[in-house]
């Protein structure tokens, strides 16, 4: 006889109130994965970690889409197979859930689908294998606004951008930017937030955000990263020694924190 679970999505506040009945802070976390040992699995990882919490565990991904209706949520862990496939997943996901950053677990990272998921808004790719401890500074780093991505996955995101953007290595037809786009995409090169970035150059933090767009807009890129990217390939703070700092991508960690959030 088989048994179906009729309600896949379940909240798990409940192990998380203080006396009182007050909800802890934390990082809010829905695990989207077909296998029920992995969800099993991931939750006592994160039930240990007082600034993590499972709100909703799903298995599918119709029933992702409910789950981010229901459950306000920082970070969604989504394994690949979910959306293996389908081609706008990532994107829908985005869209219905902005503030949630997305980490997709693979089981065998290939070069198209590692650098797909970055272009369309994955924040983390990582191992099905991954340990319990990196699994946990994984989420920790995103929920913070950083990208969580391996040496290899670099290598691969920096081949694909090179291909991309092969057409504007001249420098005439480079677009210009302003001294103080020049100024903004130096604090993003250094690691800066959107409010230490305003504070630096005396602006506010929606300013910044609105130049943020411009940039993008004029670089042809989609975020922090690929930004970064760029100006490490044109080398356009390479005149301003001062300004490159922070370009260099150290390679000797297993993994580069690079703010993303616009």
């Amino acid at each position: 006889m088989t048994v179906t679970n009729m309600n896949p999505i379940w909240s798990s506040d409940e192990d998380h109130e203080d006396i009182d009945g007050a909800v802890k802070p934390g990082i809010r976390v829905i695990l989207a994965d077909s296998q029920g040992i992995f969800r099993v699995g991931m939750k006592k990882i994160f039930a240990i970690e007082d600034d993590i919490r499972v709100v909703a565990q799903v298995e599918s991904l119709p029933n992702l889409y409910i789950a981010l209706e229901r459950f306000p949520t920082d970070v969604v862990l989504l394994e690949g197979q979910l959306i293996s496939g389908t081609v706008d997943a990532v994107p829908d996901i985005v869209r219905q859930a902005p503030e949630a950053k997305l980490i997709v677990q693979v089981t065998d990272a290939d070069e198209a689908n590692t650098v797909e998921l970055y272009r369309r808004g994955v924040r983390g790719v990582v191992p099905r294998s991954i340990s319990p401890d990196l699994l946990v500074k994984c989420v920790r780093k995103i929920a913070a606004g950083e990208t969580w991505i391996d040496n290899q996955s670099i290598s691969w995101v920096i081949e694909a951008y090179r291909s991309q953007v092969v057409t504007l290595i001249e420098p005439k037809i480079q677009p210009k930017l302003s001294q103080k786009e020049i100024s903004i995409i130096s604090c993003i090169t250094r690691g800066m937030r959107n409010k230490e970035i305003a504070y630096h150059v005396g602006t506010t933090e929606q300013v910044i955000k609105n130049y943020l767009r411009k940039i993008y807009d004029k670089l042809g890129v989609s975020d922090r990263l690929e930004l970064a990217l760029y100006c490490l390939h044109h080398e356009i703070l390479k005149k301003s020694p001062e300004d490159a700092e922070g370009l260099e991508l150290d390679r000797t960690e297993p993994t580069m924190p690079l703010s993303a959030k616009m």
